[in-house]
Parts: structure tokens; C-alpha cells; sequence
């Protein structure tokens, strides 16, 4: 059976409340009739509770940008997967490049975010991906390997239908430069072998691999057509409801 495209927007730290709640409900009566996309978005901590209302009863599902390993404990301006499961999340982002890079995350640390995510009966989105120089010295596939595969030890066959993967190059991440879309699918393809070799055929082909890196309406079409590209991971785009439905419709014509 056919995959929906899975198209989620990463909010980051944009939107206010107002503007958050706002487009939230447009999103909501836009995609009122349309059951053929994943759909989902990634608000701030703060305003998790208010999306998730907004969209209650809805197909849209709403993620975390984040949390914490320990299910709760003596740190600071941490947001735990028991709260954000509580206000109403599905799913949560883990292993963004941002936070690899930017706070110094581990594979180890990654990893035990996964299994507490899973426990905690949320979907983990693992974000994999290489920067400029590493994929210039062609590292890309060894950089990549080594995020899966320390980022999935330990995790099973039978859990591995709640998770997904998106490959973000960290180079084309907020810089406007786009994998050119056999570049990002040799990359998928790549995953799912190892996917394939880790757990199997069927986990392979039926594990959601989202590419994300300026991920925008114009190149949304071409992204889509590639065999190993189930979805996105938005970022700029997404904070726009004009350009995150752009994508949404895009994607929808590529499958129908």
C-alpha cells in the first residue's frame, strides 16, 4: 500500500501565541476534508497545550521540538516526555541538527530520548545528517551510519513502526540550499539499507524517511517523486500557512 506523504512544520523558536493558535485553526479547516497527508506541527514548549487544543479531534498532530531523557528530574528549563504527552503530543523531534550542534547533543543522549519517548507512547522523529564538510569529504554515508545506528541501539523490530527518520543535511538547513533530489534520495535509499539490514525488508519499506533542509513549495514536487522520500520535515516554510499548504497540496498531487 501507497504511503501518505508525511509533511510536518518545525515552528523553532517562531510564532506567537496569537499567531500560533491562528494558524493552527486555518490548517485545521483547510485539511478538514483531506485524509490523504500526514499532517503535523511543532510549536513552541508554551504554546503546546493551546495547538493541541486547537486541533483536538482533528487529523493534525502536534510534536515536540524536544524533550528531556529522564521522565522527570532536577533540571533547569527542561520539558519532560510525560508533560508534553500529557498536554496532548503524539509525536517529538529528537536529534534535530540544532540541537546536535548548536547544544552539543550526543548519539548517546539521542538514543536514551528515544527509548523514553517510546515509553512513554510517543513518536520519535530521529533527525540525522551531515554538515558541509563532512559531506565534502565524502562522510556523508559514514557520518549518517554511525547517527542511526548508535541513535537506534537498543530499539526493536516491533517498536520501530512508532518511529520515523529525517535526513537533514545541516548544510542546506536555514541556508536556502536544497539537496538536489537524487542527492537526498541516495541518502534515503542508503538508510533504508541499513534500516533493512538492522531489522529486515518490511521495516525498511514501511519506516516514514522524511528528507528536511529548505524543504519549500518550489522544490516540494521533485523532492516527492523520489522512491525513498516519504515526507518533509519544513522549516522556514512552515511558519507561513500560505507556503505550508502550498507544500500540503504539492505533496498531494504527487501521489494522486
Amino acid at each position: 500500500m501507497e504511503k501518505k506523504p508525511f509533511i510536518m512544520g518545525n515552528w523553532k523558536m517562531h510564532l506567537t501565541l496569537k499567531e500560533g493558535v491562528e494558524f493552527a485553526q486555518s490548517l485545521r479547516d483547510h485539511l478538514s476534508e483531506k485524509n490523504t497527508v500526514l499532517c503535523g506541527i511543532c510549536p513552541s514548549f508554551v504554546f503546546l497545550k493551546d495547538i493541541c487544543s486547537v486541533v483536538e479531534g482533528s487529523d493534525i498532530f502536534v510534536a515536540a521540538q524536544n524533550i528531556h531523557s529522564d521522565e522527570s528530574g532536577p533540571y533547569t528549563g527542561e520539558v519532560s516526555a510525560v508533560m508534553v504527552r500529557e498536554v496532548g503530543c503524539t509525536h517529538v523531534l529528537i536529534g534535530h541538527s540544532e540541537r546536535r550542534h548548536i547544544f552539543g547533543e550526543t548519539d548517546t543522549f539521542i538514543n536514551a530520548k528515544i527509548k523514553t519517548a517510546l515509553s512513554n507512547n510517543l513518536k520519535p522523529i530521529l533527525c540525522v545528517g551531515e554538515k558541509l564538510d563532512e559531506r565534502e569529504d565524502g562522510r556523508t554515508k559514514y557520518v549518517v551510519k554511525n547517527q542511526i545506528k548508535d541513535g537506534l541501539q537498543g530499539i526493536r523490530a516491533d517498536q520501530m513502526g512508532d518511529l520515523s527518520i529525517a535526513y537533514e543535511p545541516v548544510w542546506a538547513i536555514g541556508t536556502g540550499k536544497t539537496a538536489l533530489p537524487e542527492q537526498a534520495n541516495e541518502v534515503h535509499s542508503f538508510i533504508r539499507k541499513i534500516l533493512a539490514d538492522e531489522y529486515g525488508e518490511h521495516v525498511a519499506n514501511t519506516t516514514y524517511i522524511q528528507y528536511g533542509g529548505s524543504a519549500k513549495p518550489e522544490n516540494t514536487e521533485e523532492l516527492l517523486a523520489q522512491p525513498d522520500i516519504d515526507g518533509l520535515l519544513v522549516g522556514g516554510a512552515s511558519i507561513k500557512l500560505e507556503s505550508f499548504l502550498k507544500i500540503i497540496e504539492t505533496s498531494l498531487s504527487v501521489i494522486g
